[in-house]
C-alpha cells in the first residue's frame, strides 16, 4: 500500500499565477503560508501549490493574497536541468485535488490592511 496525501490550512502568499493553454486547459500556481503549531518559530512554512482545470479557474477567480484556504492534494517534485550549469534541480509542489475558502471576502480584504502583520 502507498499513500501520498497532504492537507494544509494557511494564507495565500500572493495572487494566483494563471496560465491558459491552447488545448483549453488551465493551470494555476499559488504559494501558501502555514503557521506551525508550536510557537517556537514566528516564520511560517511556505508551500508551492498547483491546480489544474476547473479548480484552477475557480482559484484564479476567487483566491487572492491573504485568503485563508484549506487544500488537500499530493506531494510531487518538479524536476529540471539548470540552464547555467546543467545541474539537476527539483522543487516540491503540492498538486491540489480539493480546496476550500475558509474566510469571507471581507475577512480577506481586512487581512491585507497596512496594519495587519500576521506574516
Amino acid at each position: 500500500m502507498s499513500l501520498n496525501v497532504v492537507t494544509l490550512v494557511g494564507r495565500v502568499g500572493g495572487d494566483p499565477d494563471v496560465k491558459y493553454f491552447e488545448s483549453g486547459t488551465v493551470k494555476c500556481r499559488l504559494t501558501l503560508a502555514v503557521n506551525r503549531t508550536s510557537k517556537s518559530s514566528d516564520q511560517p512554512d511556505w508551500f508551492n501549490l498547483e491546480l489544474w482545470g476547473k479548480d484552477a479557474q475557480i482559484a484564479a477567480d476567487y483566491i487572492r493574497k491573504g485568503r485563508l484556504i484549506a487544500v488537500k492534494g499530493s506531494l510531487k517534485f518538479d524536476r529540471w536541468q539548470d540552464r547555467n550549469n546543467g545541474a539537476n534541480r527539483s522543487s516540491p509542489v503540492i498538486k491540489v485535488d480539493r480546496f476550500e475558502l475558509l474566510d469571507s471576502k471581507r475577512d480577506a480584504e481586512s487581512n491585507r490592511s497596512p496594519n495587519h502583520s500576521e506574516f
